[in-house]
């Protein structure tokens, strides 16, 4: 039997990439600030939140009484927000850090030992955003992915001194409760924004386009049994990246705010 953690593993992305390991092999340990209502053979749950060190290592603890080895660490936990950045609380700014970006560091860190004698791997799950220049509202999100991406990218060569592979996995829009929560925090934006009255709701609609193109949470799950498969995977992953995004990042900046203001005003 083949042991895993994941954390953001009661849904979306986690969930499914849970249940595609749980039914092929492995015995996953779901981690999560709260459990799937859906008991699924060879999935443990545990109450686990990547904010507070001490919920950590109780996650740790109980898992060190069933193996102390993990094939992989597959980090998934992570928030979604949008706001401008001039008028973001330093609290809300403190919070999306603390879960997208040392959510990620408190949970390899933690559990490290489990994954170092065994030679397992660790996926840091990021965004397609990452590599691409910052977009309006969004940054606040974009920031956080970037640094987490900066972190896994030099995890990776780190680690790799050490013969443990850490994959990046940069998904684009994927059909998961986050993109729930992407509409809630464009509502609130709309309602709480003082300079920017005018402009979220067009924004909106381009956000909504975008997000029309998501794919199933199970493309990502498959992407991942197959990472876990490959003797020597790659570096990096890409899944479902927009075009458009990925064009609008070669333009200069200069002509990306033209752009905007076309279209935003």
């Amino acid at each position: 039997m083949k042991y895993v953690v994941i954390t953001g593993g009661a849904s979306g992305m986690g969930r499914a990439t849970s249940i595609k390991l749980a039914n092929n092999g492995y015995h996953v340990f779901s981690c999560d600030i709260k459990k799937n209502d859906e008991e699924i053979k060879n999935i443990t749950q545990i109450v686990m939140d990547v904010r507070d060190y001490k919920s950590i290592e109780k996650a740790y603890s109980d898992i060190e009484k069933i193996t102390n080895k993990l094939d992989a660490i597959i980090n998934f936990a992570g928030i979604i927000m949008m706001n401008s950045l001039i008028e973001i609380s330093e609290e809300e700014f403190r919070k999306i850090y603390d879960i997208n970006v040392f959510g990620a560091y408190r949970v390899n860190k933690i559990f490290f030992n489990m994954i170092k004698d065994n030679k397992g791997k660790i996926i840091n799950t990021t965004s397609e955003l990452a590599p691409n220049k910052i977009l309006p509202f969004n940054a606040i999100y974009s920031i956080s992915k970037k640094a987490s991406d900066a972190y896994s990218q030099g995890l990776t060569m780190e680690l790799g001194l050490l013969d443990i592979p850490v994959i990046t996995l940069r998904p684009g829009a994927v059909k998961t409760p986050l993109l729930i929560d992407s509409d809630k925090e464009m509502k609130a934006l709309n309602d709480n924004t003082n300079l920017y009255k005018n402009t979220i709701g067009k924004f909106k609609h381009i956000v909504d386009k975008e997000q029309g193109s998501g794919i199933e949470a199970s493309k990502v799950a498959n992407l991942v049994y197959k990472i876990l498969n490959k003797k020597h995977p790659k570096h990096i992953y890409s899944i479902n990246v927009s075009l458009k995004l990925k064009l609008l990042s070669f333009l200069p900046s200069k002509l990306q705010i033209k752009i905007f203001k076309m279209i935003l005003k």
